[in-house]
């Protein structure tokens, strides 16, 4: 059998009293997009923050390549060296320069020389539709310019994996479409992918599996086509109806 790239096993995590993820199980294979949906709160980013050991978890194990990387003796660099992840806010470093932003982890985290590392990252922006603004600051570009940053910068690092938490959550609307452009590339390539998101034409378009979180638990998931044509859990089928009278889908 083949070994999933992330596998969690039985996760759980409070805050305080209040539970957030309550025993998830999940696997992504090689090369699977896994859209994680949900109304807020319901635990998408925490499981996010729980597999990139941003927060620690109370119970179960998150797996990296068949290697339990939640047990407190794991380098957790060395994980998060492995892994890349995108967040609403863009975390770019204002005073650098775009290349800087993007090839300044594989730098000093990877030993990249400053010459491959520059070549990546023009490539990479290149990828991502920002050729010729490398030299720019992060306050020059539109939200959606800087959230393409920030992917070009997880995606240098080579990760084993990707993790993007409501990448768009933070974007004009008229900014959505180029972000979402920039994943669908990174799919293509063959990335592998857990992304939370509200974009259900997105999510339809681009995952290999839809996962749906209702009060920190996975009621249900599947292909697109049938979590979201076809859902069989009643909460499913109510968030769904909500976001179809919103226009979100």
């Amino acid at each position: 059998m083949t070994v999933p790239v992330l596998e969690l096993k039985g996760v759980t995590k409070s805050f305080g009293e209040r539970l957030v993820l309550d025993g998830i199980d999940l696997s992504v294979d090689e090369h699977e997009a896994v859209a994680l949906i949900g109304a807020s709160g319901s635990g998408k980013s925490t499981l996010l923050r729980c597999v990139d050991l941003l927060v620690e978890i109370d119970d179960g194990d998150v797996f990296l390549d068949g290697e339990v990387i939640t047990d407190p003796s794991v380098d957790e660099v060395d994980v998060r060296r492995r892994l890349g992840f995108v967040f609403q806010a863009f975390n770019l470093f204002p005073h650098m320069s775009v290349i800087d932003n993007v090839t300044l982890g594989i730098v000093r985290g990877q030993g990249v020389g400053s010459t491959e590392a520059v070549d990546r990252g023009r490539a990479l922006l290149e990828k991502c539709g920002l050729e010729g603004r490398e030299k720019d600051r992060p306050d020059e570009l539109s939200g959606g310019q800087q959230q393409r940053v920030a992917l070009a910068r997880a995606f240098a690092a080579e990760p084993r994996a990707m993790l993007l938490d409501e990448v768009t959550s933070a974007l004009d609307p008229e900014l959505v479409g180029d972000v979402l452009e920039a994943v669908r590339e990174l799919k293509l390539e063959g990335m592998t992918l857990i992304f939370a998101t509200h974009e259900m034409s997105f999510a339809r378009e681009v995952a290999d599996k839809v996962a749906f979180l209702h009060s920190g638990r996975i009621i249900e998931a599947g292909k697109p086509e049938e979590v979201l044509d076809d859902p069989k859990e009643p909460e499913t089928q109510k968030f769904l109806r909500r976001l179809l009278a919103g226009g979100r889908i």
